[in-house]
């Protein structure tokens, strides 16, 4: 193959954006076909982002030939049934954070993944970004010493009441949309896998679904970690990163959307800097990945035993909280 034919589950809000227009400036990836539980909304969807071939059904796409890799922007719960669906057509698979509803789930679906030797991953974009990259160089140089804290924050308001990520059915809450990528931060960040020490939950409209989530975490290293995230609280806005070593600290403004604004300030004793990277759009970066994997079997920095830890530490922190973990009613 020279390139990647990719079709679309669904016609969601992110597709757009995090697939159809990387697509455009990503050699090698090609958005071919659309499928969603609506044929005209897929028809509509299809005729705006000039994407060729509308299918009546799910499994319509991923039965498709011509398709070669599928992407899953689903809501939260329907990741592990459609993700299976497509690698055991065949299909390579980018799918959406958060990977599943929990980790159990994560591993039923990475177990399929192994056995297939297709290219599975998570759809972490702010992973792939140079910005990520460049705050794991200054860890890894020693300029801010050992690592002693690692916090991220990621809050916004969520207005539509209707909206997948208050249903319980669909495996939403702040900590699965929003905070997703704050355990991601805090993990990659820190290089170790955490331990929920305490956390607490407000929830909206459903006693199980949060709205905001802040847990307190502890590494083997003997550092503390520490996730804030909200959907719906006091802090309306704040998306931001930090570490803190020995020897001075990093400070991340918008790790999670950098192409939007950003600021990577590092302070060692008097001495003071900011950088700033690319603005080149976090999906581009990811998809630029997916297809170097699938084409030419180049690692992703967000395989499946990745999303596996992620939802391990997700699912702890639901149970810290007093709140159960998604999908364990069904």
């Amino acid at each position: 193959m020279d390139r990647v034919r990719i079709g679309t589950l669904g016609a969601a809000r992110i597709t757009p954006m995090a697939l159809v227009r990387p697509a455009r400036a990503v050699d090698g990836a090609e958005v071919v076909a659309v499928a969603a539980r609506n044929r005209d909304r897929a028809e509509k969807f299809a005729a705006k982002q000039g994407i060729p071939t509308v299918h009546a059904s799910y499994d319509d796409l991923i039965a498709d030939p011509d398709i070669d890799a599928v992407y899953n922007p689903l809501p939260n719960a329907l990741h592990a049934e459609w993700t299976v669906k497509a690698l055991e057509a065949g299909k390579h698979v980018l799918c959406e954070k958060p990977f599943t509803s929990n980790a159990a789930e994560a591993r039923e679906v990475a177990a399929v993944a192994n056995r297939s030797g297709l290219v599975l991953m998570e759809a972490f974009h702010w992973r792939y970004h140079p910005l990520a990259q460049r705050v794991r160089e200054i860890i890894e140089s020693g300029e801010i010493g050992a690592v002693q804290h690692v916090e991220a924050t990621l809050c916004f308001p969520l207005l539509l009441l209707g909206d997948i990520r208050w249903k319980w059915e669909l495996a939403g809450g702040a900590l699965m949309d929003a905070g997703c990528y704050t355990v991601s931060f805090v993990r990659h960040m820190s290089g170790e896998e955490p331990e929920v020490v305490r956390a607490t939950s407000s929830t909206f409209r459903h006693p199980q679904i949060d709205r905001r989530t802040v847990a307190d975490l502890r590494f083997p290293s003997g550092a503390t970690g520490r996730i804030t995230t909200s959907l719906l609280s006091r802090t309306l806005v704040k998306t931001t990163g930090q570490v803190i070593g020995d020897r001075g600290e990093i400070r991340i403004l918008n790790p999670f959307g950098p192409q939007y604004l950003h600021r990577v300030s590092v302070r060692t004793g008097s001495a003071k800097r900011s950088e700033r990277l690319t603005r080149e759009p976090t999906y581009n970066f990811q998809l630029r990945a997916f297809t170097a994997a699938v084409l030419e079997g180049k690692p992703t920095l967000t395989p499946a035993a990745d999303a596996i830890a992620n939802m391990e530490a997700i699912d702890a922190i639901y149970r810290a909280a007093g709140l159960s973990v998604r999908g364990d009613d069904r």
